[in-house]
């Protein structure tokens, strides 16, 4: 294997790591996402949205105590089990401790007066997280690799690799890396607030489309993690987009099993019945026997539909403050109605063009054959 294949087979090795213990760290976020945001948005609903936190005492008060601590917890979580998944139990502390630090906007905005700058008065929000995490988890995972005398090694989990892994990248975190991340994520949150129009539809017109195009893979996942991500800024409308996107691709596909049966294999009849359901409690690999069947029209199909459904949420304001659900937490989005609307509309487009493009089944099969027992001319 020659040098530039060694090192593209490394690049790939190591990007898929990094992928999976992002991943890691989201799967033991999102319940505390999931808690706080629905904790939340029921404290709104029996309460004054204004004034429930002024309420002391009452339900929408106790409730509104919980979604805060999920959704202010979260952000840590994060950071602690990417680390946990790089470096295992060492690297969970100093992972938790650094994503926290790097929340707390009044520590930031000391730091960036240190170094001469402004800003960053409301933390480094989940990007931060993910920058602590993987330094944490690969600054642990290099003292573990280390070979210590044996009265050491007990100490090295709990006690030394801990504190030195703080010890290291505490400067490094507020001083060198956290305050550009927290003026980074300052200028996104301050972005998406303020998106109006174009801006809105451009925005759930690519997210809409990245859940829907690889289906609970590496480009879905990049979508969802910074939907759920802008939660805890209080940003609740990319959730919405990417939750209506992750929902039309089964549902979508399902809708145009249902229209012409005779364009799909007759076992894709019952699938499309699960599909709806998976589809409905936003699982997006429901469609991905389609996929895999006839990638080339359906890919195409489902990115249309979730991103048309996606970039009409966006346009129209709708919200999702819970990061996971489909059907069941619709009640929590600000325009239920709407966010229903929304998903038909993508379903419709999805069932539309994949109807319209896909031959008969039994003709694209017979064609299939053709080429495959087709041999070459001697000519």
């Amino acid at each position: 294997m020659s040098d530039s294949n060694q090192i593209e087979s490394a690049l790939r090795a190591h990007v898929t790591s990094v992928k999976e213990d992002l991943m890691t760290g989201v799967s033991f976020m999102i319940p505390f996402v999931t808690i706080g945001g629905i904790f939340l948005a029921v404290a709104y609903a029996v309460g004054d949205t204004q004034a429930v936190f002024e309420n002391t005492g009452s339900a929408g008060w106790f409730l509104a105590q919980i979604g805060v601590a999920g959704l202010t917890i979260m952000v840590p979580i994060l950071g602690a089990y990417i680390a946990y998944a790089i470096a295992d139990r060492p690297g969970l502390a100093p992972g938790f401790l650094l994503a926290y630090i790097l929340q707390q906007g009044t520590v930031i905005e000391e730091a960036a007066g240190v170094i001469g700058l402004s800003g960053g008065g409301a933390g480094a929000g989940y990007l931060g997280a993910i920058v602590a995490g993987l330094l944490a988890g690969y600054v642990a995972r290099w003292f573990k690799n280390r070979n210590v005398p044996e009265f050491l090694q007990p100490m090295m989990p709990v006690l030394i690799i801990p504190v030195a892994t703080m010890a290291v990248l505490t400067p490094i975190m507020l001083f060198v890396l956290g305050v550009p991340v927290a003026l980074a994520n300052q200028g996104l949150t301050g972005f998406l607030e303020s998106m109006q129009g174009g801006q809105a539809v451009v925005v759930g017109l690519v997210l809409g489309g990245m859940m829907a195009f690889d289906m609970g893979g590496p480009v879905n996942k990049v979508a969802y993690v910074f939907s759920t991500g802008l939660i805890t800024e209080g940003i609740y409308a990319p959730m919405a987009a990417v939750m209506i996107g992750g929902m039309v691709p089964p549902i979508g596909m399902a809708l145009s099993t249902f229209i012409a049966p005779h364009k799909y294999a007759a076992e894709m009849y019952e699938n499309a019945k699960s599909g709806v359901v998976l589809g409905s409690s936003f699982i997006t690999e429901g469609a991905i026997p389609y996929a895999a069947a006839d990638p080339l029209r359906v890919i195409p199909s489902v990115v249309a539909g979730s991103a048309v459904g996606g970039a009409a949420s966006m346009a129209m304001g709708v919200t999702m403050p819970a990061p996971h659900g489909g059907i069941f937490v619709v009640l929590l989005s600000n325009k239920p109605l709407l966010f229903l609307g929304c998903i038909l509309l993508g379903s419709l487009v999805t069932a539309t063009v994949a109807t319209l493009v896909k031959p008969d089944f039994e003709d694209r099969i017979a064609a299939e054959q053709e080429a495959a027992n087709a041999t070459p001319s001697d000519d």
